[in-house]
């Protein structure tokens, strides 16, 4: 299967502002995959292609935060493994048994959360008492949402980054970088899993590779630009626009 220059172009300029847009809030698959559909790349190489993009970009966003100083990753180190295992763990499901009886819930998990983003003004904008360890929070949420994002994924970064808010007290943009370090982690680990089922089309993701990690450059850089504000009204958008999707048009 080739593509031509042109189509491989438009993967990229897509995935730039798709890269950008998961930076902030995630959801950059509601515009990279869907493009992926239309151009003819059949569904499971277009999820598997999509997902060498995901990583440039998660990847790009997390460089930038750790050299301002947004993540520390001696800190983290418990809560990268277990998002890696876990969502490699996901991967190897998916295999196994149908993910789509989750379509019927998660959208209103995700409506629920955008909905507390929306009234809750003073959430995340000063870190907040701390409710759960960091070992805890490693082992029983940040395992379980990796493995989530190997099973099934949207929404994964808005779950990583609301649970950073609720449950370890992090300002939105704190959250929003340890959710870009793990989404890094869990897209990783899902990848080397696609890679060793050689379902990738190596030009259409190098493509998005290259696209994404430019966007999640701007993205980050959005984020501690423009703060709170940015990140709150792009999560509650994202959130209602992934439920959306995943409750009329799946």
């Amino acid at each position: 299967m080739t593509f031509s220059i042109e189509l491989l172009t438009l993967f990229f300029f897509v995935a730039m502002i798709a890269g950008c847009i998961d930076a902030i809030a995630g959801g950059g698959g509601l515009i990279t995959i869907p493009t992926l559909l239309l151009c003819g790349v059949p569904p499971a190489q277009a999820i598997a292609s999509n997902k060498v993009g995901g990583v440039g970009g998660s990847m790009a966003s997390t460089l930038h935060f750790i050299r301002m100083g947004h993540i520390n990753l001696k800190s983290a180190k418990l809560m990268i493994a277990t998002s890696f295992i876990g969502s490699f763990l996901g991967s190897i499901l998916l295999t196994k048994i149908d993910s789509s009886f989750l379509a019927v819930f998660i959208p209103f998990l995700l409506i629920g959360f955008s909905l507390y983003f929306l009234f809750s003004p003073n959430l995340g904008t000063l870190d907040r008492k701390q409710l759960i360890t960091g070992l805890v929070y490693s082992v029983f949420v940040a395992s379980v949402i990796g493995f989530y994002d190997g099973f099934f994924g949207p929404g994964t970064g808005a779950f990583f980054a609301i649970s950073f808010t609720l449950l370890l007290g992090y300002n939105l943009v704190k959250a929003t970088a340890y959710a870009k370090l793990l989404n890094f982690c869990s897209n990783l680990a899902a990848l080397i899993y696609f890679i060793m089922s050689g379902s990738i089309i190596w030009e259409i993701g190098i493509a998005m590779f290259l696209g994404q990690v430019i966007g999640g450059m701007v993205g980050a850089k959005l984020v501690i630009n423009n703060g709170k504000t940015l990140i709150k009204i792009a999560m509650v958008i994202m959130t209602m626009a992934v439920s959306i999707k995943m409750l009329f048009f799946s």
